[in-house]
């Protein structure tokens, strides 16, 4: 799955922005990244979702058990990777039919913090069970909303494209090619709210998160860690 966010939409993060100064490296525009996903991916489909926004996803070579899915609803977009194992209480917690998939209940989690706020979003990523990672993007308010599990079974990473968009995928190689240094994993057990100010861990909201700059081997440009002691959240 890819989502691609111009700087008006999402300010690249300094970290990445950063890191990609420090190891200048090739990069491709966030059209040329869409288009590449589109030709080296079978039967995908890609989604506009306003004038800055695309996402884009397929099927193909996809995990049986950690299946993708997109859905829009109420101008929310959501793309949605991996399996939640306590879909059935939370359907039943949000009032959704029993045919509501992993999907649509993250659909109807975003509304809840958007629409009852200041629910804390720690709260409401906190009681998904499971390996996910998922892109929100909500066009009403122009807000991205993104999230990975706690043991980032479902791989996610970021990075800045050569003309300044953040796109977040769940191939490495993919973001690679298109932003050069400017890429990082995204963090297991954290998500990125555009409404909250950027990076947050989910299981430990209180603790700061920091980008440990990486060296010129390495894959990426930097690597995200929560510091201080474990804090979990409430999840109950």
């Amino acid at each position: 799955m890819l989502g691609v966010f111009s700087g008006s939409i999402i300010s690249p993060p300094e970290e990445l922005v950063a890191a990609g100064s420090r190891t200048p490296s090739p990069k491709i525009t966030s059209a040329a990244l869409v288009n590449r996903f589109v030709e080296t991916n079978a039967s995908t489909v890609s989604i506009q979702a306003g004038d800055q926004v695309q996402l884009a996803y397929t099927h193909h070579k996809q995990s049986p058990l950690l299946p993708r899915s997109f859905a829009v609803k109420d101008e929310i977009f959501c793309l949605f990777e991996g399996a939640l194992d306590n879909l059935g209480s939370l359907k039943q917690q949000y009032g959704l039919a029993k045919s509501a998939n992993e999907v649509i209940l993250v659909i109807e989690a975003y509304k809840a913090l958007r629409d009852r706020a200041p629910y804390p979003p720690s709260h409401v990523v906190g009681h998904l069970s499971g390996n996910f990672a998922f892109i929100v993007f909500d066009k009403s308010t122009s807000t991205v909303f993104v999230a990975s599990d706690q043991y980032g079974k479902v791989p996610l990473y970021w990075g800045i494209t050569a003309d300044g968009y953040v796109a977040f995928a769940n191939d490495a190689e993919l973001l690679k090619g298109a932003c050069g240094k400017s890429l990082a994993s995204f963090p297991q057990g954290c998500f990125f709210s555009t409404a909250v100010g950027g990076l947050r861990s989910y299981e430990n909201p209180k603790n700061k998160i920091t980008a440990v700059p990486a060296t010129d081997e390495d894959f990426w440009g930097a690597t995200f860690k929560v510091e201080g002691p474990p804090v979990v959240a409430a999840s109950q």
